[in-house]
């Protein structure tokens, strides 16, 4: 099915955070009061056994990052650890208890044999030899690193000094590779939502725990549990937090202060399917907006830009039809000339508050409109022959149904008719359908010739990010019967091509839910989707 949505590559900027830093911090030295010392006065004596690793000065990297200004700095409870004389990997005994350009630390351990050392950053969660780039990360406020070191965030550099000294100083380098997150929208629906949390899903690891190994001293990678996907939280749950609700979406263009998200991924080459969770507080509807990434590679010690313009799927409302009817279903009645209730096209599911009815759809053949269906009845096969002339026939629909690996999609975002809606189902497209035949159903019937019909499971499971492209997507528009609007974002009814023989009642319709797709025959004057597949 063709889609509506604008589909903008994410990737409108790639910066080096060496680069960045370099050019932001050429002109600047660090003088001995941008090195916080400890809070407290240490022990003399205890000092004496102590080696101290200097981090920070001109063009040094930290471990959160000021994106405007290209700054780096360390955090509160940072803390290094240092490879000894005698292999043993030394914490440090302290660390920043604020947020800081530099830092002295001291490190405990024989550090005499060498003029250089070993040394490792590995975030706040560490345990002692390891850091793992977290499957689920979380991010308080817009525009904002401080999640980093708990993220996964993890970096190596070698100290250096003098034979014999007690002091050595170090760069940082970073090792993952960051996403920053930019979304926008013109659409004023979504304006008034909050992006909740950003999922990103991938054709390999994105997530992975690396481990000193004792012996080289390399950091070894393992993968983690459900290391293809990574889901950021972007609210904050603390009371009276301006950001309960999550970041909110009321900018137009590209704005980290007002929604920039950052998360931390293993650097490598990933083919990546991004969703942003957006939700509207006030009706309770919470879903994605879903955006795919070529295969790309996403090096080490380097920032993304991951501009996004949220313009969703928007369906018009003018495609539900009768069987090859020559009119849509409201012609002259549609719901944007604002008829009122009672008199145009009904915009709400019946089952819901506010909804109407109306008796203005064809009634019969003599509708001066055009809307009544069309009433051929012959010999088989029947093929329509006005609205519904392009759509696939009912052998064709048997294939998508039966072998397209129909996945249904209970959150990915929509709207129809001036409201915000979710749920529809992914089919594989025909290309990659194994023994496709327009003249042969999937179970070797040819059924333009038979009044039959069949159902099928469908997965709870969204397409892989690697296979994202070979499948498309039906939104579960309802239909219309009797001048009502029914089971909008519950159900899905798409007409085929092809009528039953022998009565001018009924005609082939591809249904589905969440649990199962249908064809099966129906009605023809029921307003059923006239739709592109594919």
């Amino acid at each position: 099915m063709k889609k509506t949505m604008k589909q903008n590559s994410l990737l409108s900027g790639v910066k080096s955070l060496g680069v960045v830093l370099s050019l932001s911090l050429a002109l600047i030295s660090c003088t001995k009061d941008d090195v916080a010392q400890n809070p407290t006065k240490p022990n003399e004596e205890t000092n004496k056994n102590l080696t101290t690793f200097v981090a920070g000065g001109e063009n040094k990297t930290r471990t959160s990052l000021d994106y405007n200004s290209g700054n780096f700095y360390w955090e509160a409870d940072d803390y290094i650890y240092v490879k000894d004389d005698d292999g043993v990997l030394q914490k440090s005994t302290n660390a920043p208890t604020s947020k800081v350009a530099a830092f002295k630390y001291k490190v405990p351990g024989k550090f005499t044999a060498s003029s250089s050392y070993k040394v490792y950053y590995l975030g706040k969660n560490s345990s002692g030899n390891s850091v793992t780039i977290s499957t689920t990360q979380s991010q308080t406020a817009p525009d904002n690193t401080e999640h980093f070191g708990t993220a996964g965030d993890y970096g190596t550099a070698t100290a250096t000094g003098t034979l014999g000294g007690k002091a050595f100083s170090f760069e940082l380098e970073h090792q993952p590779a960051y996403l920053v997150f930019q979304p926008y929208t013109s659409n004023t629906i979504l304006q008034s939502c909050y992006l909740t949390k950003v999922e990103v899903s991938s054709d390999n690891d994105i997530a992975e725990t690396y481990t000193v190994n004792p012996t080289t001293g390399a950091l070894d990678a393992s993968a983690v549990t459900d290391g293809k996907q990574i889901v950021l939280t972007t609210k904050d749950a603390a009371s009276g937090s301006s950001y309960n609700n999550g970041f909110p979406l009321t900018n137009n263009s590209a704005s980290l202060t007002t929604n920039g998200a950052y998360m931390v991924i293993k650097p490598g080459t990933h083919t990546l399917r991004v969703r942003y969770w957006v939700k509207d507080v006030v009706t309770n509807v919470e879903g994605t907006i879903t955006k795919t990434l070529p295969a790309t590679a996403y090096a080490s010690n380097t920032y993304y830009d991951m501009k996004a313009d949220l313009n969703i799927r928007n369906y018009d409302g003018n495609h539900y039809y009768m069987w090859d009817a020559q009119e849509q279903y409201w012609k002259g009645y549609e719901w944007t000339k604002n008829l009122g209730a009672g008199i145009g096209q009904p915009t709400i599911d019946q089952a819901l508050p506010g909804a109407t009815t109306s008796s203005n759809y064809a009634q019969s053949n003599s509708d001066p409109n055009n809307r009544w269906h069309n009433e051929t009845n012959s010999m088989p096969p029947i093929n329509a022959t006005h609205s519904c002339a392009g759509l696939p026939n009912v052998n064709e629909i048997t294939w998508y149904a039966a072998k397209g690996d129909p996945r249904w999609d209970g959150d990915e975002l929509w709207t129809t008719m001036g409201h915000l809606y979710k749920g529809g189902m992914w089919f594989k497209k025909k290309a990659y359908i194994s023994g496709y035949n327009s003249n042969i159903a999937a179970d070797g019937v040819d059924w333009r010739n038979e009044n039959t019909g069949d159902s099928w499971s469908v997965s709870q499971t969204l397409p892989s990010a690697a296979d994202a492209d070979k499948y498309f997507y039906l939104p579960a528009l309802g239909f219309y019967v009797h001048g009502q609007l029914n089971l909008l974002s519950k159900f899905g009814y798409y007409w085929s091509s092809s009528a039953l023989a022998g009565t001018s009642d009924y005609a082939y319709g591809l249904y589905f839910f969440r649990n199962a797709v249908y064809i099966d025959i129906d009605h023809r004057f029921a307003g059923f989707i006239v739709g592109t597949f594919e």
